[in-house]
């Protein structure tokens, strides 16, 4: 049984009105958070210790996740309006619309080839954006699946979570897709990150797990003290610690390679923690969708 601890170092930054739902969260080039407002349309840069500012976007265009782009500039996925957004460190906003319609785009990485690589929620694709726009998209073997978070891998490859097929996919360069079927009935992955030691460390939302997968495919499942705790989102710090949120748990959690779990307590009911991520300061960042980011600093700091 692998050791569990409990912490309430977890503080919280409120940044926006408590509907306007801060929902993914990353680090830029500029060494600044950049995260996504979900039900507001704007972006949002914070440097630490300072005031947020906002970029506005369509009201109505969901912006989920956002990452960092290899033309330092940020990338986001619009999930309402169905296309792929940049914004510059200094603010300047393009928008691509994505060929095929209705796609619901969420999940969004950079790839080794120079080229961001999204997940296409509704239409059973993987889709592939240039810096300058051009998009091609995938065609996954499986319906229904709902592709959800993405990242790249230690292998070369795009490795993403089917939420609907139970399963993790991979996808090489040259649009080859493989399925990895999860041991759990209904586990229902959402967040997957990938590891300094070349693992991928994915969420089950619907089994209240952590899992890790090795480069070979071998599966390994760590169950949560609350399983109904329904973790959403997962990073991977440079010490190859996996972080998480529980959005019915209220937590932020960490887990060791050998799955040994701490979690943080977060100080508001109910906070709806979303996206995570490690931040220029070291510390973990989580969005909370009732209008605030919490901030967990890691052990060592």
């Amino acid at each position: 049984m692998a050791a569990h601890g409990h912490q309430t170092t977890a503080q919280e930054l409120v940044v926006t009105e408590g509907d306007a739902g801060p929902y993914a969260i990353t680090t830029g080039p500029d060494g600044a958070l950049w995260f996504t407002v979900v039900h507001h349309g704007l972006i949002g840069r914070l440097v630490p210790g300072e005031t947020p500012t906002f970029h506005r976007l369509d009201p109505e265009c969901g912006p989920t996740v956002i990452v960092p782009g290899p033309d330092g500039a940020l990338w986001f996925t619009e999930y309402q309006a169905h296309r792929i957004g940049r914004i510059t460190v200094a603010g300047e906003v393009a928008e691509f619309t994505i060929p095929t319609p209705e796609s619901g785009p969420f999940g969004i990485a950079a790839g080794p080839d120079g080229a961001l690589w999204f997940t296409q929620t509704t239409t059973d694709r993987i889709g592939r954006i240039t810096v300058d726009g051009q998009v091609s998209e995938f065609p996954l073997p499986t319906t229904g699946a709902f592709a959800s978070a993405i990242t790249a891998g230690s292998d070369g490859a795009m490795w993403f979570t089917l939420n609907q097929a139970n399963a993790i996919g991979r996808i090489s360069m040259d649009g080859a897709v493989d399925l990895h079927p999860l041991p759990t009935e209904a586990a229902a992955p959402v967040g997957v990150a990938s590891a300094p030691d070349g693992a991928l460390w994915f969420v089950e939302i619907g089994a209240g797990q952590v899992g890790r997968m090795t480069p070979d495919g071998q599966i390994t499942e760590f169950p949560l003290p609350d399983r109904a705790a329904r973790p959403h989102a997962i990073t991977v710090d440079d010490e190859g610690v996996a972080w998480f949120t529980e959005w019915q748990g209220n937590r932020i959690g960490s887990i060791t390679r050998d799955g040994a779990v701490t979690l943080y307590d977060l100080p508001t009911p109910a906070s709806e923690p979303h996206g995570i991520t490690c931040g220029p300061d070291r510390a973990l960042w989580a969005a909370l969708e009732i209008g605030a980011l919490a901030r967990v600093p890691r052990k060592a700091d």
